[in-house]
């Protein structure tokens, strides 16, 4: 993070105190989609610069990278926990209350631990060896970034993964209560799958070192979409709920292992504008696959979810098959 980074970063996170602090006050509905596309906002820029950093780290950089993933799920596991609860209750958007206090602590980390200082000052403090910045490379940058390849493939990639995150998240709930019969505490299969996403980022970080991030993903993939079909076809709750969860442990690693891979094959000077337009490009994917699995849903029943799920799963793989596997230049 430059100056001008660091202060975006912290932007990222004041744009969701004011998000969260509107929808708490339960708004008119287009007050509350406002709120949203301004939380949306500040979770890009801040996806985008947290990644950019750790992407950059030269010492256990894919541990870490499993680790700061594994907090995202933390969260995503333990808010359909709190808003299940707070359904049930009268005032229901006070459940934006937690995420208003969450985002006022993350406002004070940031502050606290970065202290608007550059990228490269923190990365020299931590011990990293930061290479000289020209002023071509400096004016270059986007340019560049525009014009690579791979980015763009990975850019998709984590489009596609996040979507797919992102769906299964949400809609599994609606697909549990109208096509397998769940009652109220449905939402509770929701945090089934982030926590085993969670679970899948720290535990699985062994068997990524092991086999290989790159064919990993594959097998990942493949187990991922096994599962997804024993949910389309098989009508038990349990095993529903169970099948969901294992899928959450399977897809975990795939987003740390892509950001890890950008780092390999991108060249550093390049590296933190890269992940940025990855994140960035990839966070559409949780407004783009929900629509459409609501248009989709909207004619011809939540029973299409298992079906568009496989095929975006299968499509993911055919992009990883395609992200170059070169090792970056110097």
């Amino acid at each position: 993070m430059t100056d001008v980074r660091a202060q975006t970063l912290l932007f990222g996170s004041l744009c969701q105190l004011v998000a969260y602090a509107i929808q708490a006050s339960a708004p008119p509905f287009p007050a509350f989609v406002m709120a949203y596309a301004i939380n949306g906002v500040g979770l890009a820029l801040q996806d985008a610069q947290a990644n950019g950093f750790v992407a950059t780290l030269q010492s256990h950089a894919e541990a870490k990278m499993g680790i700061l993933h594994a907090a995202y799920g933390c969260g995503a596991f333990a808010s359909p926990l709190v808003s299940t609860q707070f359904a049930q209750l009268p005032r229901w958007s006070f459940h934006f209350l937690t995420s208003l206090g969450v985002a006022i602590s993350n406002t004070i980390l940031l502050v606290l631990v970065f202290k608007l200082k550059g990228q490269d000052e923190c990365l020299r403090q931590a011990g990293e060896i930061v290479p000289e910045r020209t002023t071509e490379n400096e004016q270059g940058t986007f340019k560049t970034v525009m014009r690579t390849k791979a980015v763009h493939l990975l850019a998709v990639f984590i489009l596609i993964y996040v979507g797919v995150e992102v769906t299964i998240g949400g809609w599994i709930v609606s697909f549990i209560i109208e096509v397998r019969g769940g009652g109220p505490s449905s939402g509770y299969i929701s945090s089934g799958f982030f926590g085993g996403l969670t679970i899948g980022r720290v535990v699985l970080l062994w068997v990524n070192k092991k086999v290989g991030e790159r064919r990993v993903l594959f097998i990942y993939s493949i187990l991922s979409i096994a599962l997804e079909i024993t949910v389309w076809f098989v009508p038990s709750l349990i095993q529903n709920a169970v099948a969901v969860s294992i899928v959450g442990v399977l897809l975990g690693p795939m987003y740390p292992i892509a950001m890890n891979q950008a780092s390999r094959i991108l060249p550093r000077w390049i590296l933190t504008g890269s992940i940025g337009w990855i994140a960035g490009f990839g966070q559409a994917g949780s407004a783009l696959l929900p629509f459409m699995t609501g248009a989709i849903a909207a004619n011809h029943g939540i029973k299409s979810l298992q079906p568009l799920l496989v095929a975006m799963m299968a499509f993911m793989m055919v992009l990883w098959a395609l992200v170059p596997t070169a090792r970056r230049p110097d």
